[in-house]
């Protein structure tokens, strides 16, 4: 069925789709102010298990792709310090907030860039990445996470984690 690289590459793809599952229901917490504690905790484990798989896919270099990793591992580690560590108080609550937000962008930004590679009608639209469509979808999808995230950081107002 699968090769034992294809099996990996599958799992990760699996793997990284359930954490953008999973953050949208995390973001969708923080706007309406409600802690999911269980889905912000599937999605900690789903966003760095994401990072940290993606490590292991083939590559004769560093690429884009891995310093996407690195950075959403390090705004992983700060919303996990925000949250458990400072308790959400003052700024930390936009850390955490933020840490969320970002790392979930980063994810969907790499489901695009993997869309408009591996689907035909996307790839057709921009095969270099560099045309109109691509800006403008990855544009966009910032544009959004953006607002989302200043939303989520004036609605979020819960209180510490015990």
């Amino acid at each position: 069925m699968f090769s034992g690289m294809d099996a990996f590459i599958f799992v990760h793809t699996v793997i990284s789709l359930a954490a953008i599952l999973a953050g949208v229901v995390v973001v969708y917490g923080l706007l309406v102010s409600k802690s999911l504690e269980n889905w912000t905790i599937l999605y900690f484990v789903l966003i760095g298990a994401t990072s940290l798989t993606g490590f292991g896919l083939p590559a004769d270099r560093l690429l884009p792709s891995h310093v996407v990793g690195i950075i959403s591992l390090l705004l992983l580690v700060v919303a996990l310090v925000a949250r458990y560590g400072f308790r959400l108080v003052g700024a930390w609550r936009w850390a955490f907030v933020g840490g969320i937000v970002s790392t979930l962008w980063f994810d969907v930004f790499v489901a695009i860039v993997q869309a408009f590679q591996k689907v035909p009608a996307l790839h057709a639209l921009a095969p270099t990445q560099s045309e109109p469509p691509f800006a403008i979808v990855q544009i966009a999808t910032l544009v959004g996470f953006i607002a989302i995230g200043i939303a989520a950081g004036f609605r979020f107002r819960r209180a510490a984690p015990a």
